[in-house]
């Protein structure tokens, strides 16, 4: 019974990633706006019904691995350690995200694409500042629950605004500047090593 449930998993992942992979293609062909939902169905031999399983809209294909990005860093801020300082643990959760990248081919193949069009699509400019402000707070409030003797809940927020913000800031511009996706995860990282060791610095206590 378990084997048959692994076969079923693995053909609803490899329909999932064939509508991401067709749907990317068509947005960068064709144009985000003049793609639609039946082409890119069709584009990965399934039905549009089918999508509709797998995605509510065009945008939440664009959006994809959102989710799993920021309950991925908010399981590391849970997991804390004794001795784990706040600066730490949102090392550690920003780099699990580069972590992840990395292993994943095709996230990596997606990182340009999917930028340009957040950047040159408005209303997925808009979604996707929303999404930045939501996953900030939630990580926000994470790392203060974690270490509320060390952060209050303002500087929390400050932490995380300068280390998430730096790491997108780093990898828009870098790719504005016709970066590769791995020269745009490379900006990103080293943006946020930045901010840390900035953040490292201003922890330490007073001689």
């Amino acid at each position: 019974m378990s084997e048959v449930l692994g076969l079923r998993e693995r053909k609803k992942l490899r329909t999932r990633h064939a509508l991401i992979a067709a749907a990317i293609e068509l947005f960068v062909e064709k144009g985000y706006e003049q793609t639609t939902v039946s082409e890119i169905a069709a584009a990965a031999d399934v039905s549009t019904r089918t999508f509709f399983s797998y995605f509510a809209s065009k945008e939440d294909v664009v959006f994809h691995n959102s989710r799993d990005g920021i309950d991925r860093a908010l399981r590391v801020i849970a997991e804390r350690g004794p001795g784990d300082r706040a600066v730490d643990l949102l090392s550690r959760a920003i780099t699990s995200g580069f972590a992840a990248l990395a292993v994943d081919d095709q996230l990596t193949r997606e990182i340009a694409p999917i930028n340009h069009l957040i950047m040159t699509v408005p209303s997925l400019r808009a979604r996707g500042l929303l999404l930045l402000f939501d996953s900030q707070q939630e990580l926000a409030e994470a790392l203060h629950r974690a270490c509320p003797d060390e952060l209050n809940l303002a500087e929390a927020s400050a932490a995380v605004g300068a280390v998430i913000g730096g790491a997108k800031l780093a990898a828009f511009v870098s790719m504005r500047h016709g970066a590769s996706p791995e020269e745009m995860l490379e900006a990103g990282r080293q943006a946020t090593e930045f901010t840390l060791n900035g953040l490292r610095a201003a922890s330490q206590p007073l001689p």
